[in-house]
């Protein structure tokens, strides 16, 4: 005797080839407030290294780098740009601490752990907020890893340097394709899901750190170890006028980290405890985050005795080298870095914030659609191209993402005092709590 198997929405969306997204959905889950990708998770399995490789992704990028160089410009010393790194990352490593535990308790994404905090409906308003700040973010990372590509276009398609000629928008054609092919495969990895996503992080990280550590080596090499120089700054401040521009700079290592910090409820989720997500923060981020920053300040100032000249753009470093197995190696690594960094940063968190608003008609995957197709729009190839414009952008995001933050953790911490009812984060009961 057989009996007939009970089957959900789920189950037309697996057999149509797209897994689902792995929550506990409820039969008294209200649809207006709940789909497979929002409700809690059945099972929560990342590891400490799963989180270590999230935070490699998001350290080991463009223009993770290019902040770092931008520093000089404010007129440290290589010293105080060191310092200024380490001290950022050790208050968000703090803060990624403080957003992970609501999210990795309860097994939900950003947007609805708000719902305690603004109300089941206000809860949109963060989460739209949000959306709209990564969208802007993920077209300049996507912009970024395109400059990497078209370095390996001009070396092994020498044509493509007529491409240059031809520009619409202001971006070249060449970089319209470098920016296309980016976008096609960042969507492709998106669209196969969350476990796939974690694969390719968990290999992305360490690949980019053996070619930063190859780069770094090969630059000291060529300018010999008694002609590197940490003195970089062009503008040269005493002590006393350089500790308020260091606090700058630590303002502004945190700023750029502060999308990746608010969205880390997203990925704290799938942590199997909360213990292993501090772990993974802390091997992640002040770990992690001073040996890249070293790389990176030792890297700098190999490139003044080499190529006679700073150079805090990586793929401006490659391309100098002029090395056709270089600038293959550096361009496609630097791609990859890139790409990792937009993935878990700027297309998961906002296809959440969308799906939010309206859970019955857009799906996890619809959601990073809206944040990808906008992202072209903004056309940030026109605002992200130098230090002052990289200072103001994270200055702007930070003031936005600041009083989110701010208000998750209060709500959470002092006014729910970590207290949770999961099942009334999802029905539009007038009597419920939230």
């Amino acid at each position: 005797m057989t009996s007939t198997p009970l089957t959900g929405p789920h189950d037309l969306v697996e057999a149509a080839g797209h897994p689902h997204g792995g929550g506990n959905m409820k039969p008294h889950y209200d649809e207006r407030l709940a789909n497979e990708d929002l409700a809690p998770l059945r099972k929560q399995k990342w590891s400490s290294y799963n989180i270590f490789a999230f935070w490699m992704s998001d350290v080991h990028s463009v223009g993770g780098y290019v902040t770092a160089g931008s520093l000089f410009a404010l007129g440290l010393q290589s010293w105080q740009v060191l310092v200024a790194l380490i001290a950022g990352i050790v208050i968000v490593q703090v803060f990624a601490n403080l957003v992970a535990k609501p999210s990795q308790k309860t097994g939900v994404p950003y947007p609805v752990i708000n719902r305690v905090v603004f109300g089941i409906r206000g809860a949109n308003i963060p989460a739209i907020i949000r959306g709209l700040i990564a969208i802007a973010w993920y077209g300049v990372q996507t912009f970024l890893a395109a400059e990497s590509l078209n370095i390996v276009f001009l070396k092994f398609v020498p044509g493509s340097a007529a491409l240059l000629d031809v520009s619409f928008a202001g971006l070249s054609a060449l970089g319209w394709i470098s920016y296309a092919i980016l976008w096609t495969a960042q969507f492709l990895l998106f669209w196969n899901g969350m476990e796939v996503i974690r694969r390719f992080i968990d290999w992305a990280g360490p690949a980019v750190y053996l070619v930063m550590i190859v780069l770094a080596v090969y630059l000291v090499s060529q300018a010999g170890i008694e002609n590197i120089s940490f003195t970089l700054s062009t503008t040269q401040l005493d002590f006393w006028a350089s500790i308020p521009v260091m606090f700058a700079a630590i303002a502004l290592v945190v700023a750029y980290f502060s999308g990746p910090m608010l969205n880390f409820g997203d990925f704290a989720r799938y942590g199997k405890s909360f213990a292993a997500v501090k772990k993974g923060n802390f091997w992640g981020l002040p770990i992690n985050f001073l040996f890249f920053s070293l790389l990176t300040v030792i890297t700098a100032s190999a490139t003044v005795p080499v190529f006679g000249e700073l150079l805090t753009d990586p793929i401006a470093t490659v391309e100098r080298i002029d090395t056709p197995f270089a600038i293959l190696l550096g361009g496609l690594t630097f791609v990859t870095a890139t790409v990792g960094i937009n993935i878990v940063a700027n297309f998961i968190s906002p296809a959440f914030d969308f799906s939010n608003v309206a859970p019955k008609k857009i799906s996890w995957r619809a959601g990073g659609m809206i944040a990808a197709v906008g992202s072209t729009f903004l056309m940030p190839w026109n605002w992200y191209s130098n230090s002052d414009a990289i200072h103001y952008s994270l200055g702007v995001l930070g003031a936005l993402i600041g009083p989110l933050f701010g208000i998750l953790i209060a709500g959470y911490y002092f006014a729910a005092r970590q207290r949770v009812n999961v099942d009334a984060m999802f029905t539009m009961d007038a009597a419920g709590p939230y």
